[in-house]
């Protein structure tokens, strides 16, 4: 794909964070497994389940876009998925896992934040209100679980990995 203009580079991101997407629900259930805490498995379900939510909702911005929803391998998602399978590998203290689940589930919704903040910028642009509004949606539910996983573990999940 050329990107010869705003547009052009708003659906080559649009695709990345589409492919980013489904990377996500695929690596989620994985961590719920991987997770002792209730409420951390309970926190990547229900983000799991928004996720589906957010994929649907791309769908429509590339219906309203005029372009066929599809993905464009996301390497930095990769990226951060691989290094969480990685550390789901190692030999850890349940509490110690939960810590570094969270610490990972974060580097997702850091990456999210910051595409889906950018996604609204170039929608704010080129004057595609509905995008906006969808787009801002997304970044407002990112923004969301990202405050909860921070909560869960400064209230209970580092807590009780420091002990």
């Amino acid at each position: 794909m050329k990107l010869n203009n705003l547009k052009d580079l708003m659906i080559h991101e649009l695709k990345d964070v589409y492919n980013a997407e489904q990377q996500i629900t695929k690596a989620l259930p994985k961590m719920i497994k991987a997770a002792s805490s209730d409420k951390l498995k309970q926190s990547f379900q229900e983000h799991l389940d928004v996720t589906n939510q957010q994929i649907e909702r791309l769908e429509g911005i590339f219906e309203t876009m005029g372009e066929k929803a599809k993905g464009e391998k996301c390497l930095a998602m990769e990226g951060i998925i691989r290094e969480a399978e990685s550390m789901m590998s190692e030999k850890a203290d349940a509490s110690v896992m939960d810590a570094a689940l969270i610490a990972s589930a974060q580097r997702v919704e850091h990456y999210e934040i910051a595409a889906y903040g950018t996604l609204c910028a170039y929608a704010k642009q080129l004057d595609l209100k509905d995008v906006l509004k969808q787009l801002t949606t997304t970044l407002e539910e990112e923004k969301k679980t990202d405050a909860m996983l921070t909560k869960l573990a400064e209230q209970a999940i580092n807590i009780k990995a420091e002990k």
